[in-house]
């Protein structure tokens, strides 16, 4: 059967999110941090190093946690799609979403004809080997389709890209937008957040779910404080490098 999807319920209620982003695409390591209780854990195929059977892996993992697995694909592709929601991706965040078409593009690769155009197998994973005989019933209700806005465009269109029949929640890239904007590196800079929250409030009003990624602690508080319904806040090969650094600095102190 399959299993109810306990983010995109909390999302849809409007309940806070706190996730963290899962880049190093090993099953291992990412057992590591589904132990600590995230909400939800974005495994990351776009800049991370995992391929599709590193993702089949680390759903495995994370189906004995509580947390919920997002997978990003590295691009909007529909065949990456289709084998990504075969191996049973409870969600997908669509990268570099610039209009509603693309949005529209994002969500028919996750619906069977007639509503889109992923392509059937019987025999899946994500159907549990051709058990779960409810599957083509109840997967459209249960995936979670996000999509990211990332660049001064898809801004300009977020409304429409937002409102896209089966789009379940907006995602704001700050780094790519900072780079647009000639800030590249400085995703917290105070011109990029004056782009991104009064298009992000703008949603929230409407009730449409809205998230980010940012490594500032206090600024993610903030957010969720403020409507945003699905914020990370670091990732997997972050905290190692951090924890690594301090620790011989801690070490190497008089």
């Amino acid at each position: 059967m399959v299993q109810s999807n306990p983010f995109l319920t909390a999302i849809r209620d409007g309940k806070p999110q706190i996730g963290l982003w899962v880049s190093l695409g090993d099953p291992l390591t990412t057992e590591v941090v589904a132990g600590a209780g995230y909400d939800w854990l974005l495994l990351d195929m776009e800049h991370g190093a995992g391929e599709l059977s590193d993702v089949q892996a680390q759903l495995q993992v994370i189906k004995g946690y509580d947390g919920t697995a997002i997978v990003r694909p590295d691009w909007n592709d529909p065949v990456k799609v289709k084998r990504l929601m075969d191996v049973g991706a409870p969600g997908l965040l669509f990268p570099m979403v610039q209009n509603a078409e693309e949005a529209a593009a994002a969500v028919a690769a996750t619906r069977y004809p007639p509503k889109g155009i992923r392509g059937y197998g019987g025999t899946t994973r994500a159907t549990g080997f051709g058990r779960d005989k409810n599957y083509t019933a109840t997967v459209d209700d249960q995936t979670a389709v996000l999509v990211q806005v990332e660049s001064l465009q898809a801004l300009e269109n977020v409304d429409a890209i937002a409102t896209t029949d089966g789009v379940d929640g907006v995602f704001f890239g700050p780094a790519d937008i900072a780079a647009d904007m000639g800030y590249l590196g400085q995703a917290m800079h105070d011109d990029v957040w004056a782009k991104i929250l009064p298009a992000a409030m703008r949603l929230i009003s409407k009730k449409i779910p809205v998230g980010t990624l940012v490594r500032d602690v206090g600024f993610a508080r903030r957010l969720l404080g403020a409507g945003f319904t699905f914020v990370a806040c670091g990732s997997d090969a972050g905290l190692l490098a951090r924890a690594a650094d301090t620790l011989l600095e801690d070490v190497k102190a008089p």
